[in-house]
């Protein structure tokens, strides 16, 4: 019996607020294409990276860096307006092009997301999913609503692609919770076939006894995945430090203690029994 898996739009957990805060202002708008039909939509940030941030400091007075744009030749600082595009064509040559000629080969998904097919969503290999975004309506609620529900009865995912400040991608529109989301797709000459590392042809069979203990420690551990079990524990410990900071303590270095080295089938066998004993 094949895995039933479910669709995006039937995830929702009954759990407390943990998401990020909705932005208000958009990113893009224009319209999802399909065929004839048109439907105006508004993109907005979905995904964000909350993670550690530090700011680089003068060490000696404390005070900001500063990156600015240096001519390598005049060794200057140069002012917007004299900053162009270029194409390096060989190492140090470069073709000089204006905002407007680029503006000329702009593709069409600059204002549009063209559909050009609908497919299962769980035939898109995850490898090549790149950034989501939230589609809300703009205009037309009632057209919004029917693509929605469309794609929500059939189960279904649009392929197409959009462009995003210069860069066109490949995208895929699908539900999740209740709306329209677009998912950007990296190209497939962007993703490294793994088969192409040299290591992964030097592989030898695992012996039975190590092959069984590892299958019955991946069988005692498996379950349900919840992404809320998963904190940022490095976060977590750069805002104990801050505090301390604050507070004035001193912040004691203490080198962490090295793993002991095991063989293999020890380290197998003592993984299953500290499994056995929770």
């Amino acid at each position: 019996m094949g895995l039933e898996q479910e669709s995006p739009q039937h995830t929702e957990r009954s759990t407390e607020k943990v998401s990020a805060l909705a932005p208000s202002r958009s990113i893009w708008s224009g319209s999802i294409t399909i065929g004839l039909v048109n439907v105006p939509v508004k993109l907005y940030s979905m995904v964000y990276d909350k993670g550690v941030s530090f700011h680089f400091l003068h060490k000696t007075d404390g005070q900001p860096i500063k990156y600015v744009k240096m001519c390598t030749k005049e060794d200057k600082i140069i002012p917007w307006n004299e900053v162009v595009r270029g194409y390096e064509i060989a190492k140090n040559e470069y073709i000089i092009f204006e905002k407007q000629e680029l503006d000329v080969v702009r593709p069409e998904s600059d204002k549009r997301i063209r559909i050009s097919k609908f497919v299962d969503y769980f035939s898109v290999d995850p490898i090549y999913f790149d950034r989501t975004y939230a589609l809300l309506p703009d205009k037309s609620k009632d057209a919004y609503s029917l693509l929605l529900n469309a794609l929500q009865r059939t189960n279904k995912a649009g392929a197409g692609r959009i462009t995003l400040r210069t860069k066109e991608y490949p995208a895929l529109l699908h539900t999740y919770k209740g709306a329209l989301v677009l998912t950007t797709l990296r190209y497939v000459y962007d993703v490294v076939d793994p088969q192409d590392f040299e290591a992964l042809h030097k592989l030898v069979a695992p012996q039975k006894a190590e092959l069984d203990l590892a299958v019955k420690i991946v069988s005692d551990l498996s379950g349900d995945f919840d992404i809320t079990e998963f904190q940022d524990t490095y976060k977590q410990h750069i805002q104990e430090l801050v505090n301390k900071k604050i507070k004035g303590e001193k912040i004691t270095v203490e080198k962490p203690l090295e793993a002991e080295a095991k063989g293999l089938m020890v380290a197998l066998r003592e993984t299953l029994k500290q499994l056995e004993q929770k």
